[in-house]
């Protein structure tokens, strides 16, 4: 079978006038029956994102009974040799708790179903040429760079003049970080903006150790803000690129529809999230001065300019390249051979928060490619405001920039139904790590500050008062 007949396209489908929604359905999973196993598949991949913490959380009481059984092996009959065995269990449970892994360990599964159905060539083709990994690649190079010491500092020096207007207290730096950080991802790309603000945030607000309720409150914020926060440009959003061009979706077009509503939107949510926390933000404790020398950029030597202006051109040219990897990739590499030759105003090079977010959206491109079967008739059934509605629902579960993917190829869209598919995309694009491309970056770096991990339920409920102040937004400022 060609690569091009799997999986099928939308127009192979024959569609008869007057069809249910259900019908439909039906007769696609009929007419395919690995369009039902990749869902289903793709659902329980889902469920197991929100049993990831339960997995950590049992990877930490095999790890404490493997240390007791090391400090002392006599007492349960082992002998001395055990004292260095890792616990394969222990390991094989918290790689299961990995949010990162999840999608990617679930395409094993996956790919057998192809495998079975289809045959072994098909699963390969559609693997190697029938999918674009150009995202998960370009998120990887991103992170990396935006992670970087003078890119971070020059990031935190933007902040500061934000925080100067709060004396640079605890709520003064949490206010400019969760304000300027989004609305900076319509000009440097989300992943970026979600990098630089989740590391100050990590220094500034969570290593003061916040109570529970506040930390998840502030990280579905962030969620929230950096999913509209990109909606200034027509370039930047995962979800608005998707798009555009195919719309005729111009700069002046997005921030004429969508941008200064998104501005008014997230200084409503931040405003209202400052009143619900303002009496935790006094009873923070401060952190160690060794956990802020280790996050906190300020806190090292500074940067001459020169170098600062190299990253930023760094991270220009990746942003104008997006869609080409061999150009992106070619230019992180004449980056990493600059960052070796300036070692010395460099931070330490780590790849795998990069690595693992880019390997999270790589599964995720991989089980999305088999979903356009059931989401494209339910979008295309809907009016305006239920599809609005349906758009944020469904970004929690497959991607926000998948379902706007999906809702250009249905040719009947008039304007009002774009615009609501879109907003409503953008909007629900904090309720979930895999709703927005950029959250798994917030999640990888943050998650160390969650000792369990990041529970998506708890981020669920921190994201949902935002989400419904930015639908508002949306819906009723026109």
């Amino acid at each position: 079978m060609p690569v091009a007949d799997f999986p099928r396209s939308l127009a192979s489908y024959s569609a008869a006038q007057g069809q249910t929604l259900l019908d439909v359905l039906k007769e696609r999973a009929s007419a395919e029956p690995v369009n039902v196993a990749g869902t289903l598949i793709f659902f329980l991949a889902i469920v197991h994102t929100f049993l990831a913490p339960a997995f950590l959380r049992m990877s930490h009481r095999v790890q404490q009974r493997h240390q007791q059984q090391r400090a002392n092996p006599a007492s349960i009959g082992l002998d001395s040799g055990a004292r260095d065995e890792v616990s394969f269990l222990a390991e094989l449970l918290h790689f299961m708790g990995e949010i990162e892994a999840v999608f990617g360990i679930w395409v094993i599964p996956l790919i057998i179903a192809i495998s079975l159905c289809k045959g072994v060539s098909v699963a390969r083709d559609y693997l190697g040429h029938g999918l674009n990994f150009a995202e998960p690649m370009f998120v990887v190079v991103i992170m990396t760079i935006a992670a970087s010491r003078p890119i971070l500092q020059f990031g935190e020096k933007l902040m500061a003049l934000g925080a100067a207007l709060g004396k640079r207290s605890t709520a003064g730096w949490w206010l400019s970080i969760l304000t300027l950080g989004p609305l900076l991802g319509s000009f440097i790309t989300e992943p970026a903006a979600m990098t630089i603000s989740a590391l100050l945030l990590g220094s500034k607000f969570y290593e003061r150790r916040p109570s529970r309720r506040f930390a998840y409150g502030t990280l579905g914020l962030l969620f929230v803000n950096i999913s509209v926060g990109g909606t200034l440009t027509h370039f930047a959003a995962p979800p608005v690129l998707m798009v555009a061009s195919k719309w005729n979706w111009t700069m002046s077009y997005m921030f004429e529809h969508f941008g200064w509503k998104a501005v008014l939107g997230i200084l409503a949510a931040n405003g209202f999230y400052l009143l619900c926390f303002w009496r935790e933000f006094k009873s923070l404790s401060l952190p160690s001065p060794t956990s802020l020398s280790t996050l906190t950029p300020s806190t090292r030597a500074a940067v001459p300019l020169w170098i600062t202006i190299v990253h930023i051109l760094f991270l220009v040219w990746t942003v104008i390249n997006s869609h080409f990897p061999a150009l992106f990739i070619g230019g992180f590499l004449f980056y990493l051979a600059f960052t070796q030759a300036t070692e010395h105003y460099q931070s330490d090079l780590s790849l795998r928060p990069a690595l693992l977010v880019g390997f999270f959206l790589a599964g995720l491109v991989v089980h999305g490619g088999l979903q356009a079967w059931w989401i494209e008739p339910v979008l295309s059934r809907l009016n305006e405001r239920p599809l609005f509605f349906v758009a944020a629902t469904l970004t929690a579960f497959n991607d926000n920039a998948a379902v706007t993917y999906l809702a250009s190829l249905v040719p009947s869209f008039t304007e009002p139904l774009k615009y609501a598919v879109v907003a409503g995309a953008v909007a629900g694009g904090g309720l979930t790590v895999i709703a927005n491309a950029p959250n798994p970056a917030g999640q990888s770096i943050l998650s160390k500050f969650f000792p369990d991990g990041i529970s998506p339920l708890n981020l669920l409920l921190g994201a949902i008062a935002p989400t419904i102040i930015l639908s508002g937004a949306f819906l009723l400022l026109r």
